[in-house]
């Protein structure tokens, strides 16, 4: 397969700007895809410590994120061993490149490293949606760093962040419904609770069904600790004062009333 003229000519120009760019500009993108990779996978334990402390379809989600990326990147390899695409570095005339061309046979669309830059930060969103505004802008200068030191065309690496966007979130949402019940039973047994976290306690209001202790404490937070937690007993001498009270006490003061 050939690159389209528009890739081809885009690789160009993006390659010549990286040439003049400063050697640690050059440096810094040679190393940064694999140093991404290495910080998507600390996210991923982040990630696994975070949801000890959530229900068992969060750990869930977190345990899923790597075999979701695992299978964006063997959708990726299928696609470049069948289509064979010549790297840039070897295929267009004069290329120029910061990073060492990789050897024949090596092929160029999709981008692997795209795609697992992408399906990373794909699987990380699922689980954890706050931190889409860190992972989803790093997945695609690391995508893009890919063009710059000159081994992918454009088109390869637009292909490969499409390919983990879509697959790694399919992925989990799919492996977190066998991995949901899978974690809710391995939490009652000890090693499984030292792992994935203790199951979350709840405690039962009237009207308002099971709700988590810390939900509860911060009700009564938010309350200013002035009352009992909802469903909690009320001791005798903390009971609230009603009307009978008020009017039996003014009774006992005054006499009958005419």
């Amino acid at each position: 397969m050939g690159a389209p003229d528009f890739s081809a000519d885009l690789y160009r120009d993006i390659t010549e700007f990286a040439q003049g760019t400063p050697s640690w500009v050059h440096s810094a993108a040679d190393v940064g895809t694999d140093a991404g990779l290495l910080l998507f996978a600390a996210l991923f334990v982040a990630g696994w410590w975070r949801a000890r402390g959530r229900d068992a379809r969060a750990m869930g989600l977190a345990l899923a994120a790597p075999f979701a990326v695992v299978s964006a990147y063997l959708v990726s390899e299928v696609s470049k061993s069948y289509i064979q695409e010549e790297r840039p570095c070897r295929a267009v005339a004069g290329a120029v490149h910061i990073a060492a061309c990789p050897a024949q046979g090596d092929w160029s669309f999709p981008s692997n490293h795209a795609t697992i830059a992408a399906a990373s930060a794909a699987a990380i969103v699922v689980a954890w949606r706050a931190m889409a505004p860190v992972v989803l802008p790093l997945a695609a200068l690391m995508a893009f760093s890919r063009v710059f030191v000159g081994v992918h065309y454009p088109h390869d690496v637009a292909a490969g962040f499409v390919v983990g966007v879509v697959v790694a979130p399919v992925v989990a949402l799919l492996l977190v419904r066998a991995l949901g019940p899978l974690v809710e039973a391995l939490r009652g047994v000890g090693a499984g609770a030292v792992l994935l976290g203790a199951r979350p306690v709840a405690i039962a209001g009237p009207g308002f069904g099971a709700a988590p202790v810390g939900a509860a404490s911060g009700m009564a937070g938010s309350r200013g600790g002035a009352g009992p937690m909802v469903g909690a007993a009320v001791p005798a001498d903390e009971a609230s004062v009603t009307m009978p009270d008020v009017m039996g006490g003014v009774t006992r003061r005054q006499g009958p009333l005419p």
